[in-house]
């Protein structure tokens, strides 16, 4: 390990701030330090300061992941509303990091929407504010049912600004705020809200983030109304004893399904896993679907009926993941309803983590690609560690693959460049999966996809990139033109290999695009003599060989005289009368030769891309026999 490793080392152990991470360098810049030394120091430090911010990263999603299953298991074990309440706006304001959060609640009595929880307010007239419905940013969210973001409040006009909230806002000196619906099937209860006294973006994870949290206030007072339900029942109802206790035991199943389902993902099962005991719970056939017709009339966050089976959409932030099916029972009691729909919560958490850590991974492997190709000079070892976490063979034969989708007047796409970037980030994850499942690698580059993929066991560069265009093509029902390279050897232990093998991988799908071949996939040697002109390696003796070496093996097996009579054939303008003066044989012999060399060669061997390609064959394979006589 250099001493430059060791000092960054140091400092990401101890968690240094981003701002320590200059001074190794200032101090030996100080010190009279040579150029060669401080540029490894500057080198070392942008690779420090890389692996940090992947560190902060991680650590932020497992405390979003951490903090949403808490909140689960909190409501599974609900006891207090405003307990529960609290720790929501408490976990939201510690993950989207702003200063303030708060809760609003709808007063139906009233007609006006009044605070219920705050973290991080010092105004007491703001936690005191009451908005008129339709008043403020709240009372948009309120009215449409969907989140809203300012980054500025005061200059924003999209709602109606009222001195008294417009005041209380002031007082507290917020600026950027977002706020979410809280909802209860088409109906708006609340909102939840993160806000900062400062001009702030706020991204679309973290409306998402904040979205989950709103679902899981929403869940809890709706839990919590129940729950109220159930006290004044069993205080008001002595003589539904029996009502009472059947009632009390539905609600003992819910909250055993809760402590259920919250294990369950506490140790990291699937989403097939929530269908599995949903399905044991209630007594029916649960199944995760992506796709359902009609699913759009289900609300977010709640079941429905759809024909002869129950649908809970899953989904969250207002992105729908597919739905829950319960299938062979007729009828659901209210909190069996419930139960799918937080099964349905459930499931979409679990989707959104398992989002994001594919995410995390596909980042990942297009950075190390991203590396052979453009700093292939960087630590091997350095190299060989990223893709071992990878499961990347880093001593197997690979194949450089250019990838780009190509469809029938692509070119007319004139709409600002919208659709050809959605047809790049497609392309792009279909790309990543592939890559993921095969122990490749894959990033996006020059308007389309690179890949690095393992050679299987005999298989060629040709048959890989064919098969890479027709898996392509089949994820995104698109066709997909895709260009290798010849075999490079431990790419990982040979890094320089990969930007060359990349160009001529690029050659050959530029290639097949002037060739109107769009949709398949070939390396140079499918090529033809446009190979030789493409590949790095100049395979002239393969070229001879899948051009003419049947008829060269004939001759040497027989002691024929084909080639030359191949050579003299086309030389004479293919007239059997002139080649038979050259050659001094029969006409009949020189049919019988060109008949010979037919079944050989097939029958368009005269064609005239196939006559190019075998005259060429000819003079090479001429001028190497005379190289080795």
């Amino acid at each position: 390990m250099t001493h430059e490793q060791a000092v960054y080392l140091e400092l990401l152990a101890r968690g240094a701030a981003a701002e320590a991470y200059d001074r190794p360098v200032l101090l030996a810049r100080a010190s009279g330090a040579g150029p060669e030394e401080l540029a490894g120091l500057e080198q070392a430090k942008q690779l420090a300061l890389r692996v940090r911010a992947e560190l902060e990263g991680r650590r932020r999603r497992e405390a979003e992941l951490s903090a949403l299953f808490e909140t689960a298991h909190d409501l599974a074990g609900l006891r207090d509303l405003d307990d529960v309440l609290r720790a929501i706006v408490q976990r939201a304001r510690s993950l989207l990091g702003t200063e303030v959060a708060y809760l609003s609640l709808n007063d139906p009595v009233r007609g006006d929407t009044y605070m219920r929880v705050t973290e991080g307010s010092v105004s007491a007239r703001f936690q005191q504010v009451r908005l008129g419905m339709g008043e403020g940013l709240g009372g948009l969210v309120a009215q449409t049912a969907r989140p809203y973001v300012t980054d500025d409040y005061f200059r924003d006009e999209r709602f109606q600004h009222t001195e008294s909230i417009d005041s209380a806002v002031g007082d507290e000196g917020l600026v950027a705020i977002l706020g979410v619906p809280l909802t209860l099937g088409s109906q708006v209860i609340g909102v939840l809200f993160a806000a900062d006294r400062r001009a702030r973006v706020f991204e679309r994870e973290q409306v998402a983030l904040l979205g989950s949290f709103a679902a899981h206030a929403a869940v809890a007072i709706d839990t919590a109304h129940l729950l109220a339900e159930t006290r004044t029942a069993l205080a008001e109802l002595e003589r539904a004893n029996d009502i009472i206790r059947e009632h009390s035991g539905v609600i003992e199943r819910a909250s055993e399904v809760h402590d259920r389902l919250t294990e369950l993902v506490l140790r990291g099962g699937g989403v097939h896993d929530v269908a599995a005991a949903v399905s044991e719970v209630l007594g029916g056939a649960v199944e995760f679907v992506e796709e359902r017709p009609g699913l759009g009339r289900i609300a977010e966050g709640h079941a429905g009926r759809d024909g002869d089976d129950w649908v809970a959409a899953v989904s969250a932030g207002g992105e729908t993941f597919g739905a829950l099916v319960l299938r062979e029972r007729p009828d659901l009691d209210p909190v069996d309803l419930r139960t799918l729909e937080r099964a349905a919560l459930v499931t979409s958490l679990l989707l959104l983590a398992r989002r994001s850590a594919g995410e995390a991974e596909q980042r990942v492997r297009g950075e190390l690609l991203d590396d052979l190709l453009d700093a292939p000079d960087r630590d091997r070892r350095l190299l060989r560690e990223r893709a071992a976490r990878l499961h990347t063979d880093t001593d197997a034969p690979h194949v450089v693959l250019a990838a780009r989708i190509d469809r029938a007047g692509a070119g007319a796409e004139t709409d600002t460049g919208g659709r050809e970037s959605a047809d790049r980030q497609r392309l792009r994850s279909a790309a990543s999966h592939l890559a993921a499942t095969h122990h490749g690698l894959a990033s996006a580059r020059d308007g389309g996809t690179v890949l690095l993929l393992p050679l299987g066991p005999g298989e060629t560069a040709a048959e890989l990139a064919r098969q890479t265009a027709k898996q392509l093509g089949g994820a995104l029902r698109e066709p997909v033109t895709v260009g290798a390279s010849a075999p490079v050897v431990a790419p990982l232990a040979h890094p320089e290999r990969v930007a060359p093998a990349y160009e001529e991988a690029r050659r050959c799908l530029d290639a097949l695009r002037l060739l109107h071949r769009q949709g398949e996939g070939a390396a140079a040697e499918d090529l033809g003599f446009l190979g030789l002109l493409l590949a790095d390696s100049r395979d002239i003796d393969g070229f001879v060989e899948r051009t003419i070496g049947q008829v060269v093996a004939y001759d040497r097996r027989r002691g024929t005289d084909l080639v030359r009579t191949m050579d003299a054939y086309f030389a004479s303008g293919m007239s059997p009368a002139r080649t038979k003066d050259d050659l001094h044989v029969h006409v009949n012999t020189v049919a019988q030769r060109v008949e010979r060399i037919g079944r050989l060669l097939g029958p368009d061997w005269q064609s005239p891309a196939r006559a190019l390609e075998i005259q060429l064959a000819l003079r090479l394979h001429a001028l190497s026999s005379a190289v080795i006589r």
